[in-house]
């Protein structure tokens, strides 16, 4: 989706790709999946990244303390 405050033509995009037998759900995730990386690239082009070990050191925690 772009950056314009206009997001009617990427949506019409998006539902035209959808298949015939969608349902909202389908169409809800695929909005979530659009915002999610569109944030992601943002971020990433705001330098808001951590290293690969970092966040598997991270991850770990989390599953360790989770367990």
């Amino acid at each position: 989706m772009s950056a314009s405050s206009d997001i009617r033509p990427d949506a019409i995009r998006l539902v035209e790709q959808l298949p015939a037998d969608a349902s909202w759900d389908d169409l809800a995730y695929e909005v979530y999946v659009r915002q999610a990386i569109e944030q992601g690239l943002a971020d990433a082009d705001d330098g808001r990244t951590v290293e690969h070990e970092t966040a598997l050191a991270r991850a770990r925690a989390r599953i360790r303390r989770a367990s």
